[in-house]
């Protein structure tokens, strides 16, 4: 059985275990999360009206808060002695999906 979910204006596909990366929550390591079901399938039935979906739930855990990698941005502009070097590091929340019901 497998789910996509929405969370931080982005959708994800994920299935009972599976650990993702998402925008960063506002929660502890260890707290429980509940996510918005946007579909579900079970053994190849597909469910996405919004009448078979309003009782899905996926729950999962937060399993660690961090930073990815840096990206550099770097802006230039030619013949004007204009540069300019600025780093990003994106907060994210792990977490694991517990179950999909």
């Amino acid at each position: 059985m497998f789910a996509v979910i929405r969370t931080g204006g982005k959708q994800y596909k994920v299935q009972a275990g599976d650990v993702i990366k998402v925008e960063k929550l506002d929660k502890n390591i260890g707290d429980k999360v509940e996510f918005e079901v946007l579909l579900t399938s079970n053994d190849g039935k597909v469910a996405y009206k919004p009448a078979d979906i309003k009782k899905a739930v996926c729950s999962a855990e937060v399993v660690a808060q961090g930073k990815a990698d840096k990206v550099v941005v770097y802006k230039y502009k030619a013949k004007k002695n204009v540069r300019r070097k600025q780093g990003h590091r994106q907060p994210y929340t792990q977490v694991k999906i517990l179950e999909i019901k």
